[in-house]
């Protein structure tokens, strides 16, 4: 098979998920290959049914993918709610803050995790304030942060408590407050 070939098989998400590991051992060795398997493992899963492609064989990709040189690979592996705890634990510590904040959104990552993750830089901070498994002691601090990106996502997360969201209803930006509003209709 032709890396040309490969990459149009990986563009459907339906391929068998034993077909892109055959793909995935047959390039492993060429960035471009090995980042479409890990785009088709993430067009696989979903944040509303965290089962759906769950398998052996896409557990055993994701550890593989983690260790990629490539950085859209590992990002694709910090987002999938499939990977392993070992795995989005090592992803927390990745150089590129972008792999860190996907690692901050993965519903899969355990709250020591999320808390270790609460001093990194902005963009992780946005990433665990939409994150529902955030420990509410992580939520409140948030609810203050000066980035109204970080306070908009709070105001969407489904985990934010009545207090919190009557905070933001008061927010000086009006789609924060607005979020919030929408956020609070729906807890009742």
């Amino acid at each position: 098979m032709t890396k040309e070939k490969a990459i149009e098989l990986l563009s459907d998400k339906s391929l068998n998920v034993e077909k892109v590991k055959e793909i995935y051992h047959n390039f492993k060795d060429d960035r471009e290959t090995v980042g479409q398997v890990a785009m088709n493992l993430s067009l696989k899963t979903s944040v509303y049914n965290l089962e759906v492609g769950k398998s052996d064989t896409m557990i055993e990709l994701l550890v593989e993918l983690a260790n990629s040189d490539d950085m859209g690979s590992r990002w694709a592996v910090a987002k999938n709610p499939h990977t392993p705890v070992e795995i989005l634990e090592r992803l927390s510590k990745d150089k590129i803050n972008l792999v860190r904040a996907l690692v901050a959104t993965n519903p899969k990552t355990p709250s020591k995790i999320l808390e270790s993750l609460f001093s990194d830089e902005k963009i992780v901070r946005d990433g665990l304030s939409g994150n529902p498994q955030t420990p509410l002691k992580i939520l409140k601090v948030l609810s203050d942060d000066k980035d109204k990106m970080v306070r908009m996502r709070l105001a969407e997360n489904p985990s934010a408590t009545k207090d919190i969201l009557n905070k933001l209803l008061k927010d000086s930006d009006e789609n924060v407050a607005k979020a919030s509003e929408v956020n609070l209709r729906e807890l009742s």
